[in-house]
């Protein structure tokens, strides 16, 4: 391995995360550094090994054809090595990572962290709120709830619950309404990220193509809710974004149905994965929380009864 002595380990790494990531700006948000810190050491390590890696382009940089196998190595070994780092560092059997999506994390979750504490008291909870799917290698994290359509390429995918969606807002704001209909002339508070439109629910009620007057947009689920709890519009809102505000009469789903939308809640963990008994026991927990919850909703919001 005496050959490694010859390059710089930043910049191999970064030539990998650009190869891997497709970007420099990805490569460098991934890295902590700057585009123009991943530039020049992509640079500085294509002149140590003596050959060009990537072709410049209006696209950025793109690997060369002939730099296939020297790149795919390079993902392969770093991924090695992120495993080794990782391992090391998982030194408590009794820590259960879980990689959760921010919002179902702040409006669902967080709630309800006590019971299984209270339940499972020798397990400690490390909660990691993000909704990105990043390589299966990485082994800190023991269990990632993520939504979606339940194919995610080197992972497994155990569903929860299907995801349906309905109009909810004020009960002041809903006492003006008649019918379906008469939503239209409310002002919506969009989710911009959202992996679905009011045409999904305005179809299911015969009013598809209908025009959608927009108060405001936001890039967070949960500050819609927020807005929608001021009374600001109405939103389209699934079942574990709005469960508690439902129950506690702060919002209403004044009509129906709570229409499926195509996605869901799901387990996922890396397809080679073996199995943890602090990962079931987690697993059992939430749908059994899950399920209670479901039909506390059912009760205060009739339009979510399956």
């Amino acid at each position: 391995m005496k050959n490694l002595n010859q390059v710089h380990l930043n910049g191999l790494r970064a030539v990998e995360a650009v190869a891997r990531l497709g970007s420099l700006q990805a490569a460098a948000d991934e890295l902590g550094v700057s585009v123009g810190a991943v530039s020049q050491q992509v640079i500085k390590t294509e002149q140590q090994l003596g050959r060009t890696l990537f072709e410049r382009t209006s696209r950025g940089m793109v690997p060369i054809e002939t730099a296939g196998g020297v790149l795919s190595r390079l993902v392969d070994g770093f991924r090695l090595l992120s495993g080794a780092v990782a391992l090391a560092q998982k030194t408590d059997d009794s820590l259960l990572t879980i990689s959760v999506a921010p919002v179902f994390a702040a409006r669902w979750l967080v709630h309800r962290i006590a019971a299984f504490s209270a339940l499972y008291p020798h397990i400690g909870l490390r909660i990691d709120a993000n909704d990105r799917l990043t390589d299966a290698s990485q082994t800190d994290v023991d269990l990632r709830i993520r939504v979606g359509r339940g194919h995610w390429p080197g992972f497994k995918s155990e569903l929860i619950l299907e995801q349906r969606i309905a109009p909810v807002c004020t009960p002041v704001m809903a006492a003006s309404l008649k019918q379906p209909a008469d939503i239209l002339d409310l002002p919506k508070i969009i989710d911009s990220r959202a992996m679905f439109t009011w045409d999904v629910w305005l179809s299911a009620v015969g009013l598809a193509g209908a025009e959608i007057k927009a108060r405001h947009s936001f890039s967070e689920a949960s500050l819609c809710l927020d807005a929608a709890i001021a009374g600001q519009g109405v939103m389209l809102a699934w079942q574990t974004l709005a469960s508690h505000q439902l129950q506690h009469g702060q919002l209403v789903a004044p009509f129906g149905p709570a229409v499926k939308t195509g996605f869901g809640h799901y387990f996922v963990v890396p397809e080679n994965a073996k199995r943890s008994e602090k990962v079931e026991k987690f697993k059992r927990w939430l749908k059994h929380e899950l399920d209670g919850d479901m039909e506390r909703l059912a009760k205060a919001a009739p339009v979510f009864a399956s």
